[in-house]
């Protein structure tokens, strides 16, 4: 068996490359200027619109029976439980459950969940991508090699090196929890195999024995170096075609990426981008309430701003940042790829020549940056949070920004503390500023009392959730009309009323958290 296949055993088969990479590359451009309509959340583009969930006529009347409108949201559902030993669970993590809603055709979003075997951390992650889908799935099957790999000690990557050195069977580093919806590139793991080698090589030469990684650097190094890797071999390019074509198109897309990483009561959240994590606490009362875990990197981020501002001249002040964007163009302020936001003006064009044909057929290489002076002007380097988990931490969400633009971190947190749990906090009747007779208020306590009998309909949070987030109306409750009208729109439409949406839901165990931190304690 290959060396690569070695290490990489235990991946979920890829599926071939004509059903699984295509349809990406007729991806539509996400900039402004270009004639398709890419929506009011679009990650490129020059004028920035408001988004606008007001039901309308572009809303057709076709009307999903409920099993059509669960078969759609159920179909990226995924979820997994801890196993126990003798009956016990000796994990901070019960489990997770995750989904995902395509607005973009093919979707754009990538999720990933993986538990560390050479160490006893599980990582979870959501990765947001933008012009193609390209970027998000090189992350979704990379950056926890890499992640994990950084973790190791001394002794162990010596320990890899060696093996690859002398052709013998390597130890998986990874156990992928994988929706068989969740594909590997399998033409590239060559590619991606010998990059990961260069960097543990390096880390070997970087640490001596007996060192304990640190798993803030550990992340850090990992985002950064996987950053630099996705640059580096799109300059290099490769001798198979359909290689370089695909290292580019990597290159030039982008993506966001929020992971978690989980060890006993120590909760590490790496965040480059827009995608949030957000940790849901129960109160003594026994309602829920947001702990939010990472920053947006965008221009509501005052810090961010500052930032960027602080890393250009000042003659670049008033173009580094136009309409909330990046250069006029980019909504995140952190991401991968996005080589246009990063190379020389030189660089790009010596690339985009030496490339293949088809590179020259995707509309978001053949620009470049309005007043592109001062490059890189973007960056993949994470902002790390910790927090030390406690008993009353009963879950944490993480989801693309698709699910908090329709929904405010304190309600992702109230509905799924609710399905949890089975208890609803009853709240004051929400009416939305609007009159309502009183038989129309009995109607939607009516509703409310159906709605509660049928709520857990739902076998996972990540899918109630997203029920939530697609179907509310402007009482927040879930209307099934709306619902059904969001879940039938052509593909054209969806992206004009909605982003991609991607959740992964953990839920941590209370009872070894407490005795984990008492152990910790004594």
């Amino acid at each position: 068996m290959p060396v690569t296949s070695q290490l990489l055993r235990g991946l979920p088969r890829a599926k071939a490359f004509a059903s699984n990479l295509l349809p990406c590359q007729h991806h539509q451009s996400h900039l402004g200027f270009l004639p398709a309509l890419r929506g009011p959340s679009q990650t490129w583009q020059i004028h920035p619109a408001g988004r606008s969930y007001q039901t309308s006529s572009a809303l057709h009347n076709y009307i999903l029976t409920p099993p059509q409108v669960n078969s759609i949201l159920k179909a990226n559902e995924y979820s997994f439980k801890v196993p126990e030993f003798d009956g016990k669970n000796v994990s901070s993590v019960m489990g997770f459950e995750s989904n995902q809603l395509p607005a973009n055709a093919p979707i754009e979003d990538r999720r990933s969940a993986a538990t560390c075997l050479q160490t006893r951390g599980m990582l979870l992650g959501v990765f947001d991508g933008h012009a193609g889908c390209a970027c998000a799935q090189a992350l979704s099957e990379r950056l926890f090699y890499y992640i994990a790999v950084s973790l190791l000690p001394h002794d162990t990557l010596c320990e890899l090196e060696a093996s690859v050195e002398a052709g013998r069977a390597l130890s998986p580093i990874l156990q992928w929890h994988k929706h068989p919806n969740d594909y590997f590139t399998r033409e590239a793991q060559s590619l991606y195999f010998n990059s990961l080698r260069t960097y543990w090589q390096e880390l070997i030469d970087l640490t001596s024995p007996g060192d304990v990684p640190d798993t803030r650097e550990a992340l850090l190094n990992a985002f950064k170096r996987l950053d630099n890797d996705i640059s580096l071999e799109a300059q290099v390019g490769d001798a198979s075609a359909f290689l370089h074509y695909w290292v580019l198109r990597v290159a030039f897309s982008g993506a966001t990426a929020c992971v978690a990483h989980i060890d006993g009561p120590d909760l590490y959240i790496a965040n480059a981008g827009d995608a949030r994590a957000v940790l849901g606490v129960q109160e003594e009362d026994g309602s829920f309430s947001a702990h939010t875990l990472s920053n947006d990197h965008n221009a509501q981020n005052d810090s961010e701003v500052a930032r960027i501002r602080s890393e250009h001249p000042h003659s670049e002040r008033k173009t580094v940042i136009r309409q909330d964007r990046l250069l006029g163009l980019l909504m995140p302020f952190r991401a991968f790829g996005d080589v246009k936001f990063k190379w020389s003006i030189d660089l790009q064009k010596r690339v985009l020549e030496s490339g293949p044909d088809q590179l020259h057929e995707n509309e978001h290489t053949k620009f470049i940056p309005p007043n592109y002076h001062t490059p890189p002007y973007l960056t993949a380097e994470p902002e790390i949070t910790y927090h030390r988990l406690r008993p009353k931490d009963r879950f944490l969400v993480i989801g693309s920004d698709g699910l908090w633009e329709t929904l405010h971190r304190q309600e992702v947190i109230r509905i799924v503390g609710e399905y949890l749990t089975g208890v609803h906090q009853r709240q004051p009747l929400k009416v939305g500023g609007y009159k309502v007779t009183l038989g129309q208020m009995q109607g939607l306590l009516e509703e409310r009392k159906a709605r509660m009998s049928s709520a857990f309909e739902d076998q996972n949070s990540a899918t109630h959730l997203m029920r939530h987030a697609v179907g509310n109306n402007e009482f927040g409750t879930v209307d099934h009309e709306r619902l059904s009208k969001m879940l039938s729109l052509p593909e054209e439409l969806a992206r004009m009323y909605r982003d991609d949406i991607t959740i992964i839901v953990t839920q941590f165990n209370p009872h070894v958290i407490g005795a984990q931190r008492q152990d910790d304690e004594s």
